[in-house]
């Protein structure tokens, strides 16, 4: 919408906690709309194509962990989960699903607005860069978020890209699970890491290697791009 820095769906059953964000997401600059249960989150979505959702994993009619995984059925739009919880399955479960960020209720409004910039700024890489990683038959361009494979384009959740071009980019160093949780999500991720390798299983199963490119397992300490 003119005059507003991005469109935020924001999904959430208790009212008073939708209109608190609401009213600290206006102030920064964005426009908002709210929904209540899962089914309205689907019909907000394809109406209003915000670009970032904030959804609650605890929601009526069709829950959080649900409405992600319809999302990522076809679309790519940045997710931010909440969860009153605390609960490390729901947050190892949400990552894994192709969540960008969680971030646990109560919290500061301000922490929240941080968190949203950031993945937003991560996924549309307003940062002004052109780079282009090139390898034999694979091209990942991180101003675009796009991955050309065999010339084909690749559809990949934002965190599968990261993932990859973090790994990309720093060709042939051996990364353990805990470091690319912190590199790549952005924080220190205080649950299970085989987030880690459900996203690497998720890359080789769309990118089987090049002439002289691989994703690699280090046995015992991680994962590496090796190129020969």
């Amino acid at each position: 919408m003119e005059g507003t820095i991005g469109k935020v769906l924001i999904v959430d059953d208790d009212e008073n906690i939708c209109e608190v964000i609401k009213m600290y997401l206006q102030n920064s600059g964005y426009d908002t709309r709210l929904s209540h249960d899962g089914k309205n989150a689907q019909e907000a979505f394809l109406n209003y194509k915000p670009d970032i959702v904030l959804l609650d994993i605890m929601i009526p009619h069709m829950d959080g962990i649900d409405v992600l995984k319809w999302i990522r059925k076809e679309n790519e739009t940045p997710v931010i989960m909440l969860t009153a919880k605390g609960d490390t399955f729901d947050k190892v479960l949400g990552l894994e699903l192709g969540a960008d960020d969680y971030i646990v209720k109560p919290f500061e409004p301000k922490e929240l607005i941080a968190r949203v910039k950031a993945v937003m700024r991560r996924y549309n890489s307003d940062n002004g860069s052109r780079e282009t990683l090139t390898f034999p038959e694979l091209a990942i361009d991180i101003n675009s978020y796009t991955v050309v494979y065999k010339d084909e384009d690749i559809k990949m959740p934002p965190k599968e890209f990261e993932l990859l071009h973090y790994l990309a980019n720093n060709k042939n160093r051996v990364f353990t699970r805990e470091q690319l949780l912190c590199e790549v999500w952005g924080y220190d991720y205080p649950g299970d890491s085989r987030t880690v390798d459900v996203h690497i299983k998720r890359l080789r199963e769309k990118l089987h290697g090049g002439p002289n490119w691989q994703l690699e397992t280090v046995w015992g300490v991680g994962y590496k791009f090796e190129v020969k």
